[in-house]
This record gives C-alpha cells, structure tokens and sequence, in this order.
C-alpha cells in the first residue's frame, strides 16, 4: 500500500491498536503476566518481519504457533479475563470505577495513606516480645488470589490491632496480614514460598513467603522472625537494608507513593 492511499481511518485504526496494547500493559503490570505479554509481543513482532521478508517456512510455524496459543492464552489469563468481564457488566459502579482506575495515564485517584508509623511501631514491640508476623501491603498488583486463601477483614490499620492479630495466642496470628491503602483486608493467608536456593537457612517459612510474594507480585513484605525478634524489610524478593527505624520509615513510604 503506497503511503498516499493512507485514510483517516487507517490511522485511527493504528491508533487504536496502540492503546489497546499500552493499556493492556497497564492493566498487567507489576505482575507475572507481564512476563508472558511481552513475549506474545515479541512473537508477533518476529511473525510479521518473516512474513514481510517472505520466510515462509518461518513464517507458518509462527503463525501457527500463536494461532494456537490464543487458546492457551484463555487458559492462562482465565482469571483477569474473568474479573475484566465481571467488571465490564457490573452493576456495581463503584467496584467498576476501582477496576478502570489503574488504566488512566496518570493515576492520581484520591490514594489513601498507609499508616507506616504504627506498622512499625507494632513490628518494633513484637520483634521484643519474639512475636513471629508477617505483613504484605499491597501496591498496585491485586492480591485478591492470596486473600481468597485466608479471613477477610475490614480494619483500619493502627499498632493495637496489628500487636492482637500476631499475639502467640490469637487463632489469627498464623499465616500473613494484607494491608490495602490503610485498611487490613486480609488474615491467616497463605502465600506463595520460594524455591529459590540461595536464601540462607538462617531464614524459615515466614522469609520464604515473603520473598515469594514478592517475587510474583509489586507487594512490599515485612517479617518479624519468632527466634530472634529481627525484623526485615523485602521488596521484589530482596531483603532491603536499612539504618534504623525512621529510615526504614522512609524508605517504605517512599516505595508507597
């Protein structure tokens, strides 16, 4: 097609496609589909170059390979399908208004602050009372496939209660705590452990969920061991150094914002 014979609706067309693929990496950023989105793209990509230099051995084995991977790809992202679908013919507006939220191009909804302070504060007392917790806030990834595994809840964040939930005694201190906005969502949940061999031995269960957690998703963890009371900060499956509590304070909040 010669370049003059472009038509409007060509170029709309394009455009189209451009914020269909630019939202779609919104929509799974920060997640493992991320991984798999770029690779779909890559293959396509490599697909129509062997096509347009007229590979066609090439050409057909891809074109069938993603052909068929349309399939796979149902199967694979069934989940947010699910949920994009569920969204789309709510009758719940504000459900619906949440879940579109994170396809603007800036994304300065009315954010509510995570209470930093008292996470702190209870991870410091229950670090000397050798009080074992494990804690996940939530960032842009939802977690609602680790929340499924343990007890909802509804309460706002503030050091009594984070101190009760991981009491010895408490039938909820078993498991992780997850912390959306400045609202714990969830108790006794149950997260994805690493494989990875190279976490020193040192660490038990409670560091390997984290680091898992971390790994699949954008979550931020923090671990308080049973045996010595240390407390440690993990982001992206990697312990994250800190000086002292007002930095480590920081270094949260600014990962938050």
């Amino acid at each position: 097609m010669d370049l003059l014979d472009i038509r409007v609706i060509d170029i709309v067309d394009i455009v189209l496609v451009a914020a269909l693929l630019f939202y779609l990496y919104r929509l799974v950023k920060g997640t493992v589909a991320i991984n798999i989105f770029i690779g779909i793209v890559i293959l396509y990509t490599v697909w129509k170059f062997t096509e347009l230099l007229e590979m066609e051995l090439f050409s057909k084995i891809l074109g069938g390979f993603l052909g068929a991977g349309v399939f796979a790809l149902i199967v694979v992202f069934q989940q947010e399908i699910r949920k994009f679908l569920l969204m789309v013919g709510s009758t719940n507006f504000k459900a619906r208004k949440k879940f579109f939220k994170q396809f603007k191009l800036n994304n300065t909804g009315d954010s509510i602050s995570t209470n930093v302070q008292d996470i702190l504060a209870a991870c410091k007392k229950m670090g000397a009372q050798y009080a074992g917790a494990l804690i996940v806030i939530e960032r842009n990834t939802n977690l609602d496939f680790v929340k499924n595994t343990g007890d909802r809840m509804n309460a706002e964040v503030n050091q009594p209660i984070i101190e009760s939930i991981f009491f010895k005694n408490s039938p909820l201190h078993d498991g992780a705590m997850v912390i959306e906005g400045n609202t714990i969502t969830a108790t006794r949940v149950i997260l994805p452990v690493s494989n990875d061999r190279n976490i020193p031995l040192r660490f038990g269960l409670r560091h390997r969920a984290a680091i898992g957690i971390t790994e699949k998703t954008d979550a931020l963890c923090l671990v308080v061991s049973e045996e010595n009371g240390q407390i440690s900060y993990i982001k992206d499956g990697e312990f994250i150094a800190y000086d002292n509590f007002e930095a480590l304070g920081e270094i949260i909040r600014t990962d938050l914002s």
